[in-house]
């Protein structure tokens, strides 16, 4: 997918409606194979945003069924690095 109409969308959101949503939550992936979306933590406890998440996604280097990491930067949690992909 072009990585100028991946920017700005959130991850798993509906094709027809992917932009973020007022008075939701969220960080932005950076890096791997889901750079530039953003992800929707509005209900995340700060546990679990401490500790990133591991998304299902068909761009990553195991194709269908595999998972990308991303966890929150130390400098920047808004912004979660791409940590690598697990089958």
């Amino acid at each position: 997918m072009d990585e100028q109409i991946m920017r700005g969308r959130v991850y798993g959101a509906e094709h027809d409606d992917p932009g973020p949503r007022p008075g939701h939550v969220y960080r932005e992936l950076v890096g791997g194979p889901l750079d530039g979306l953003l992800l929707d933590v509005t209900d995340w406890t700060g546990e679990e945003l401490a500790r990133g998440a591991t998304l299902p996604t068909e761009l990553n280097s195991f194709g269908a069924g595999g998972r990308a990491q991303y966890g929150p930067r130390e400098a920047d949690p808004q912004r979660w690095d791409w940590r690598g992909d697990i089958p």
